[in-house]
């Protein structure tokens, strides 16, 4: 059977890949995203990834599947991802049907297929109902719910991190109030700890410092990934109770501070999810870590 070709599309990277039916990535390619560059720019960088999977798939695909930023309209198949800025209302599935003729095309959000993936090839194989979330620059989520992708009534359904938290918190960049994404993010946590006196050693002040700071023992730093921690402890406590989830698998830049973020967000559950349906509720790091969008894309592909 012909690779699937899937397309990871994201503020920052692009990127696209083959993968097998058994969710093996056979190629893979990402490039800049160039987001302040315009319309055509953006998708400029989208056919010449599609090009190059193509001449590497020998010109035929089974099918293609697109994990997008959102928002999204999947009924459209139009884009408009908050961080590009060109893309409003883009209509990225019939561009991507046209660059490739004949193979049936899909169209997801991004939270959706890295949980999809993770569901089907990596930590979350063998359970029924999950949450996967990327925790980084922002956070982000999908849920698959007694063994099916929930993408909603426009497919933006598992965006958990506009949970709201903390109703009287401040600002988030999708211009609502004390969103989760507001505090735990990477650059959310970055900033509190600078408000709060963290002084970062020279080399900058980005979470992998922050991550190292809380390592080392700084006490703003670890106060930082405490907030955080408990921010994502209410939504998932929140999430799982309305949704009956057997799993919750994070993967994303911040989750690779392990047992940092890990060890205090466990904790936290334990305290917070009193309900005895919750009590099973497993949290546990990605298995598929940049790869899950583009492998869950490709099982968002050839689904009934």
């Amino acid at each position: 059977m012909a690779a699937v070709l899937a397309l990871d599309v994201g503020g920052t990277k692009i990127a696209v890949g083959l993968v097998n039916p058994d969710g093996t990535l056979t190629y893979t390619l990402a490039l800049p995203t160039q987001a302040d560059q315009g319309t055509e720019v953006v998708w400029s960088v989208v056919a010449e990834l599609i090009e190059n999977a193509l001449e590497r798939a020998g010109g035929r695909v089974a099918a293609v599947g697109i994990g997008s930023a959102g928002p999204i309209d999947v009924a459209a198949g139009t884009v408009s991802p908050v961080n590009i800025a060109g893309w409003r209302g883009f209509a990225l599935r019939d561009r991507v049907a046209a660059a490739v003729p004949g193979a049936p095309v899909r169209l997801g959000g991004d939270g959706v297929c890295m949980a999809l993936g993770e569901h089907r090839h990596g930590a979350g194989r063998g359970t029924r109902s999950m949450l996967g979330m990327v925790v980084s620059t922002g956070v982000g989520g999908g849920l698959v719910l007694d063994g099916a992708p929930l993408h909603g009534r426009t497919g933006n359904a598992g965006h958990v991190g506009h949970v709201v938290v903390d109703p009287d918190g401040q600002r988030c960049r999708c211009g609502g109030r004390g969103c989760v994404e507001a505090i735990a993010s990477g650059p959310s946590m970055v900033r509190w700890a600078l408000a709060n006196g963290w002084t970062p050693e020279a080399g900058g002040a980005d979470a992998k410092a922050l991550a190292a700071a809380a390592d080392a023992g700084d006490p703003v730093a670890l106060r930082a990934f405490r907030r955080g921690t408990d921010a994502l402890a209410v939504m998932i406590t929140s999430v799982a109770a309305v949704c009956d989830l057997d799993l919750v698998v994070i993967g994303g830049g911040v989750a690779r501070s392990g047992a940092l973020l890990f060890d205090p967000l466990r904790a936290a559950l334990a305290e917070r999810a009193g309900l005895d349906f919750l009590a099973g509720l497993r949290v546990v790091p990605a298995e598929l870590g940049g790869d899950a969008g583009l492998v869950g894309a490709a099982v968002l592909a050839t689904l009934p």
